[in-house]
């Protein structure tokens, strides 16, 4: 079972819509978002959960009052300002170190296991997908990423599947390094603008770093030209293969209103260039196999 995974140094790229258009396009995968801080290919999937849970990625101190002597020991080892003068523990600020339950004289404070997320299976119109959504202000998303990757290898095992299509986090972070982990192919997705070059060579260097093969997307690409070239030199300059452009396309949004992929609108100039990405990709990927 091969692994594609879409990437983007920043975003708004476009990076989940063509996701969406492979998704749609490929036979036989199982779809995966790896987004968890902001999961949004579901919406272009109409989902039926099928199973779901709580994800546990962190600790939280949690005081015993009748035990605790006030002695302010664990509030001068808190390095995150989660102790107030009056020895309570403010949940939000607690980042679960243990550092305080080691410094407790009268083992007033234990850590508690905390839910960080919630993940999900479904069957979607395209067919099934695992996904999963972080809880605001937790920070384990990697955890997250590795748990629904191990879902998606569940479902790819069960139908038998020969792909998983994984929309990946935008940026450099830990749901990225998490998501590019053992794959077999990158897509990454840029626009033409200096902040979209900047972080294209920032993502490039990560998936560099794991030495998986890479390849490279320009969407709305026509919206300016000058900087289309100078994206296209950069990849030529950095053995990155060009699938193609992508022109900018209103029907891509009016399609996405709808729940559906711009591949599945005939008149789309935008869904044209993805389905020549996608045949450009499939040709380029099996040719290396």
């Amino acid at each position: 079972m091969k692994s594609i995974l879409f990437l983007s140094g920043k975003g708004g790229t476009g990076k989940t819509s063509l996701a969406g258009a492979f998704a749609f396009l490929a036979t036989e995968k199982v779809l995966v978002d790896c987004d968890v801080d902001a999961a949004n290919l579901h919406l272009l999937l109409d989902p039926q959960v099928v199973s779901e849970g709580t994800f546990v990625g962190s600790k939280e101190a949690i005081k015993d009052p009748e035990r605790c002597t006030s002695c302010g020991e664990c509030r001068k080892v808190c390095r995150f300002y989660a102790i107030d003068e009056t020895f309570q523990i403010d949940p939000y600020l607690c980042e679960g170190c243990g550092a305080c339950a080691y410094v407790c004289p009268v083992d007033a404070i234990t850590l508690s296991p905390r839910d960080s997320g919630h993940w999900f299976t479904a069957t979607t119109r395209l067919g099934p997908l695992s996904s999963a959504e972080l809880f605001p202000g937790e920070e384990s998303s990697g955890k997250l990423v590795t748990l629904v990757k191990q879902k998606a290898d569940e479902l790819g095992k069960q139908e038998k599947a020969e792909r998983l299509v994984i929309d990946g986090a935008p940026g450099i972070g830990c749901p990225v390094i998490a998501s590019v982990s053992g794959v077999n192919a990158v897509i990454l997705v840029t626009e033409p603008s200096l902040s979209g070059l900047h972080d294209l060579e920032r993502i490039l260097g990560v998936v560099k770093h794991f030495h998986i093969f890479a390849w490279l997307v320009i969407n709305k690409a026509d919206l300016s030209e000058e900087v289309s070239r100078k994206i296209e030199a950069f990849a030529a300059s950095h053995e990155l293969p060009l699938l193609g452009r992508i022109p900018y396309d209103r029907k891509v949004t009016e399609q996405m209103v709808e729940g559906k992929s711009a591949v599945e609108d005939t008149e789309s100039s935008a869904g044209a260039a993805m389905r020549r990405i996608f045949d450009h990709f499939m040709k380029a990927f099996n040719d290396r196999r």
